[in-house]
């Protein structure tokens, strides 16, 4: 039996995975692969839906998550991040979404059963990720009409119940909304979490990480780290934090308002620093935790990992040096 999420955040800081593309680039899959056997006909190109190798390719996703946990993760995410009926529309694929998320959550869980195998008596995790789509609910696509939105609130939670009940189908411990950029968006996803969990009289733990686009401290649709905490705070989460477009050092003030603000645990996964002029990432795990030390010395975080560019090298330097420091208290930080 796996202990229980909440029983370990309050023992230690939790350690999540790290990037999922990153790795995936590393195998320079080309088009064939990306189709493999089964999609080898396909009407469209497919190459960079990730997705869609959990189908194709499920060897080369298992392994990744495998070296993830051998890295000192705790929790991994599911290779589910566009996996939805929006998303996969690029592909004409929406057919898809439940098997997709059902799979890439059993490969995950397949890769924790194996560490727990070589490492009895240890609890392994693994979260549904739920990205936050293509499309926005807040914001006009058209410069020419404000008003015009190219998606309803309804529609997009309608996609994410497709993709809740394929990750809880899967097995997942974990749902993760995950790079929110479009607060309205989130509340879709944690509205059809909340709709599928009392249709289905369960319970599971929620994770809920927004990402601030740049140095002007905002979402894309404009929150401030308070203005996005107090919008989602009252759903039942079991954290809330920020993940993706910065490095560790830039986001370290946005924790800081998130930290002394709410008694929710607090999540963070950064880039391994900003991309440089090839799209590439540059921060060595060293350097970056170097920069996450300081967020651990100041006691800001309960749950850390990485998002672009970090690979298990980077994961395993975040754990090791978490060990030497103790979770952020929780229950003592209110409103």
């Amino acid at each position: 039996m796996k202990k229980d999420i909440k029983e370990l955040l309050k023992e230690r800081i939790v350690i999540l995975d790290g990037a999922m593309g990153t790795m995936l680039q590393q195998y320079t899959f080309d088009e064939a692969a990306f189709r493999g056997e089964r999609f080898k006909d396909w009407h469209m190109p497919v190459k960079g839906n990730n997705d869609l190798l959990s189908l194709t390719q499920p060897d080369a996703i298992r392994t990744i998550h495998k070296k993830y946990f051998d890295a000192g993760a705790d929790i991994v995410e599911t290779n589910t991040f566009s996996s939805t009926t929006v998303a996969m529309a690029d592909y004409d694929m929406q057919e898809l979404v439940y098997e997709l998320n059902k799979v890439s959550a059993e490969l995950a869980q397949e890769a924790a059963k194996l560490y727990m195998e070589e490492h009895p008596g240890s609890s392994k995790y693994v979260a549904g990720a739920m990205g936050p789509t293509n499309k926005t609910t807040s914001m006009s696509p058209d410069i020419n009409n404000p008003a015009f939105r190219a998606i309803s609130f309804n529609e997009l939670k309608e996609a994410y119940i497709g993709q809740v009940n394929g990750l809880l189908d899967g097995g997942v411990d974990l749902l993760l909304v995950e790079t929110i950029f479009d607060t309205l968006n989130a509340k879709a996803a944690l509205f059809a979490i909340e709709e599928v969990k009392e249709s289905r009289g369960i319970d599971i733990p929620v994770m809920v990480s927004g990402t601030i686009t740049d140095n002007s401290g905002r979402t894309l649709s404009g929150q401030t780290p308070e203005a996005f905490l107090i919008s989602l705070e009252h759903f039942p989460i079991l954290s809330i934090g920020f993940n993706c477009a910065l490095g560790a050092k830039q986001l370290e003030p946005y924790l800081e308002v998130l930290s002394n603000n709410t008694n929710i645990a607090i999540s963070a996964y950064p880039n391994a620093g900003l991309p440089n002029a090839f799209g590439l990432y540059d921060e060595t795990p060293d350097l970056m935790g170097e920069q996450i030390e300081a967020y651990l010395e100041k006691g800001l975080i309960n749950i850390i990992g990485g998002c672009c560019g970090t690979t298990p090298e980077h994961i395993s330097a975040i754990a090791e040096l978490a060990k030497k420091f103790a979770p952020r208290a929780l229950n003592t930080k209110l409103v």
